[in-house]
């Protein structure tokens, strides 16, 4: 359950968010880490999907890595194993997102460490697309 404060530092995250870069992102329509940036772009988030694969993906071309990335981003979802975090953490500090969100099932206090020491909000464990629908912020992913 979600106590007031962490509901109100979700909805912020929401509100002032614009663009979210996915690494991790996938082709693969079954998996979560296709349909949970689809429907984001769908509530009106810009989606900067990163795979080595590249590409496209949501009508976007897709980055290598996080490294790569040439536009602003807000919040760094991930969609990677635990142990790949804390280097995803580090990018994310050096690209200047404000959030690191660790998709469900993801939990690594090093990336926490990393993430908070440069000011990011960090998010572990919980799913992005899940949460939106949880807030009433839209009607949550199929």
């Amino acid at each position: 359950m979600i106590d007031n404060a962490e509901r109100e530092q979700l909805r912020h995250i929401y509100a002032e968010s614009r663009t979210i870069a996915v690494v991790g992102a996938s082709a693969d329509e079954t998996k979560p880490a296709h349909r949970i940036p689809r429907y984001l772009q769908v509530q009106g988030y810009r989606i900067v999907p990163i795979n080595p694969r590249g590409g496209q993906l949501f009508g976007e071309p897709v980055f290598g890595s996080l490294a790569d990335v040439d536009v602003p981003v807000d919040v760094v979802e991930v969609f990677r194993p635990a142990d790949e975090a804390p280097e995803i953490a580090r990018q994310a500090v050096a690209l200047g997102a404000k959030v690191l969100w660790l998709q469900l099932g993801i939990v690594s206090e090093a990336a926490r460490q990393i993430a908070e020491a440069a000011g990011l909000t960090v998010v572990m464990n919980d799913c992005m697309g899940a949460t939106h629908g949880q807030l009433g912020l839209g009607p949550g992913p199929e």
